[in-house]
């Protein structure tokens, strides 16, 4: 019998291109799960980002976090970011029980990896029209749907990096 740790780490998966990952997602598509994807860097995990994932999974049957590698999360918000390494957020991140699956991507948007991935669902927090949301047209292509989820407000990385 697996262990708890065990069980959180076997939802972490580094690429798109893992063999582990496929199989994962095709066996739900032969299930018929509605999959929900969404993607960030969760560099440190606050309670605004746990509202959001959770109300990401309520849209369907499996949640898949996109997590930008540590590379891409410096490219993105500057030299002294991440805080905390890929797999310390990959780990706090498949520890939530309604995270299906955490999968990395190094470029700076999950285009790719959502391509490969090709959710029912698109995800994304914030101020968008789901039209601006990277990966809108393919999901829409392929039949799927892109939904925005309001941000709580006060919670962010950003702000709690500042009080320190």
């Amino acid at each position: 019998m697996a262990t708890k740790l065990e069980i959180v780490k076997s939802k972490i998966f580094a690429s798109a291109e893992d063999p582990g990952y496929l199989r994962l997602i095709n066996g739900w598509r032969i299930h018929s799960d509605v999959i929900v994807f969404t993607n960030g860097c969760f560099d440190i995990l606050h309670r605004g980002h746990v509202e959001y994932l959770a109300e990401a999974a309520q849209l369907g049957h499996r949640l898949i976090v996109g997590l930008n590698s540590d590379a891409s999360v410096k490219r993105l918000k500057g030299d002294t970011r991440p805080v905390n390494d890929w797999m310390a957020r990959a780990e706090v991140l498949a520890s939530l029980q309604w995270v299906d699956a955490v999968v990395g991507f190094d470029e700076d948007t999950p285009k790719n990896l959502i391509e490969c991935t090709c959710p029912n669902i698109l995800a994304k927090g914030g101020d968008y029209k789901a039209e601006q949301v990277v990966g809108y047209d393919f999901v829409k292509a392929h039949g799927g749907q892109t939904v925005i989820i309001n941000f709580v407000d006060g919670y962010s990385t950003t702000k709690i990096l500042e009080k320190i």
